[in-house]
């Protein structure tokens, strides 16, 4: 299992999210989440000012195994999605802390998500593996 960046949030559904300097949160699918799915062939993203929902679903991604929806961690509207996921949807397996991110949003009310620390997910991570 690879090291979880420490300056994420997590979700009990594989999302993290970022917190952003300008308010805004950068959203992807976790290391754990696209091993699981395996190699992604397409990402069909949310439209620009779309308004989400916590826990509403916000993407979906496919794989040559199954297809998966990415739920919202927060409610808020989109401000930009990764139009790179498009042709590349990859990106997600190759960097999902990276340039595999997903959307990003402007939060209503990021204090009312539900979210983990990097430790919280690990032992979600860790008593999954039980």
């Amino acid at each position: 299992m690879s090291e979880l960046p420490g300056d994420l949030e997590y979700t009990d559904e594989h999302e993290w999210l970022r917190r952003e300097d300008d308010g805004s949160v950068t959203v992807g699918i976790t290391d754990h989440a696209q091993a699981a799915l395996g190699d992604l062939v397409y990402v069909e993203l949310p439209e620009q000012g779309q308004e989400l929902e916590v826990g509403g679903e916000m993407a979906v991604v496919e794989s040559v195994k199954a297809a998966s929806d990415v739920y919202s961690p927060v409610a808020g509207s989109v401000l930009e999605v990764n139009e790179a996921l498009g042709d590349d949807p990859e990106k997600i397996n190759a960097d999902p802390y990276g340039d595999g991110w997903i959307v990003k949003i402007r939060p209503e009310d990021i204090e009312a998500a539900s979210l983990m620390s990097p430790d919280d997910y690990q032992a979600l991570l860790d008593n999954l593996d039980d």
